[in-house]
């Protein structure tokens, strides 16, 4: 816990909701989201000791209590820029709350707001155009898109999911997307969906 550390422009901010377990003082609960989530382990290696730890570990900078709450805080973490792939969403929230749920010293914790800095959020290329060239390929004007993801989500044969893809076209929908699970498993091919 570093109550004096100011925060940088080009920090990626997060403020966790943190219930420590019985025992465990929010300021510690609050230290060990910042270390799992950055550069802490469970043990002291060798290799700690060919880095810059402090350079690249995040930092519990302030907890407050949650008014009308018992026992649930806010810990505000503070991550080094440098710790986070460029352009990568993936790598960000993989390193931020990817392995911080199951942690011991907490009964329950949830990511409740995150401050992304301009310096990061410009490493990201966006999409190649823009709403107005979606509207034009679909020739839909003064209303909004609509649309929907294909259920279940796995499990459909590729000739099944082109039927839903297709009903839902029918049925006045602007566009169908992929569940973030399909990919190309075996039982229906990319190509295949693409076909259908």
């Amino acid at each position: 816990y570093t109550p004096e550390y100011e925060t940088k422009d080009t920090d990626i901010l997060a403020a966790f909701r943190v219930t420590p377990q019985p025992g465990v003082p929010p300021e510690e609960a609050g230290a060990a989201v910042a270390a799992e989530s950055s550069t802490g382990t469970w043990t002291t290696v060798w290799t700690d000791g060919l880095t810059s730890l402090d350079r690249y570990k995040g930092r519990c900078y302030h907890i407050e209590p949650v008014p009308g709450e018992e026992n649930q805080y806010i810990a505000y973490v503070a991550y080094p820029l440098d710790l986070f792939e460029e352009g990568s969403v993936t790598n960000m929230f993989t390193s931020i709350v990817g392995n911080v749920f199951g942690f011991k010293a907490l009964r329950a914790l949830r990511l409740e707001d995150l401050r992304i800095p301009p310096a990061y959020t410009k490493t990201f290329q966006g999409p190649p155009h823009g709403i107005q060239v979606e509207r034009d390929k679909l020739n839909k004007y003064g209303r909004p898109l609509l649309g929907c993801t294909i259920k279940p989500k796995l499990g459909l044969s590729a000739k099944n999911y082109g039927r839903a893809v297709y009903e839902c076209l029918r049925g006045g929908l602007d566009f169908t997307k992929d569940d973030e699970n399909v990919n190309s498993q075996p039982f229906m091919r990319w190509r295949d969906r693409f076909l259908f």
